[in-house]
């Protein structure tokens, strides 16, 4: 049974807002445009259709921290990573210290995806992850971007988040359902 709440139902609305529209930036500065205008016609996307395999293990609790944020101690492929639960972010965010731990490292030619962030235009490359866990509710392949700069700290998005069965948010914290 999935339970959502007007708060968790408003937090997901925003997020698939925001990664809708994330996306179709990314589109487009992909296709060399250089700003996606306002007047511009939104682009039908179709769905592909591809499949996902569901979470495993069991329900996670992230509790709210003092600075008013959810941060999660996660494990990605095996290792520790502190992460911002950001479900305004599209896909998990590595930071380029972040992704050498874990032994990951782009070539400067894989920086392909172009990112606007609030610091303003970042270069990114895409990379799957074998897996992401936090507190044993687990997604293996998980598509990701490991920034070039300008990213302070590692974001547990929507690529992550979005795969879950449910995800509810309280004042307290977050329960990550798999």
């Amino acid at each position: 049974m999935i339970r959502v709440d007007f708060q968790s139902a408003a937090v997901l609305s925003g997020a698939l807002l925001a990664a809708f529209s994330t996306a179709l930036v990314i589109r487009h500065l992909e296709g060399g445009g250089e700003a996606l205008a306002a007047s511009a016609p939104i682009p039908v996307v179709q769905a592909q259709a591809t499949v996902l395999e569901p979470a495993t293990g069991r329900p996670a609790q992230v509790m709210r921290a003092a600075d008013g944020h959810y941060w999660a101690q996660a494990r990605i492929d095996g290792h520790a990573v502190r992460v911002l639960v950001d479900t305004g972010a599209s896909l998990v965010a590595l930071t380029r210290d972040d992704a050498r731990r874990l032994g990951v490292n782009p070539a400067p030619s894989d920086f392909t995806g172009k990112v606007q962030t609030a610091s303003g235009m970042v270069r990114a490359a895409p990379v799957e992850l074998s897996s992401v866990s936090v507190s044993g509710a687990r997604i293996d392949k998980v598509q990701a971007l490991v920034f070039e700069d300008g990213l302070s700290y590692s974001l547990l998005g929507m690529s992550y988040l979005g795969r879950l069965s449910a995800f509810e948010a309280t004042p307290a914290g977050l329960t990550l359902r798999p």
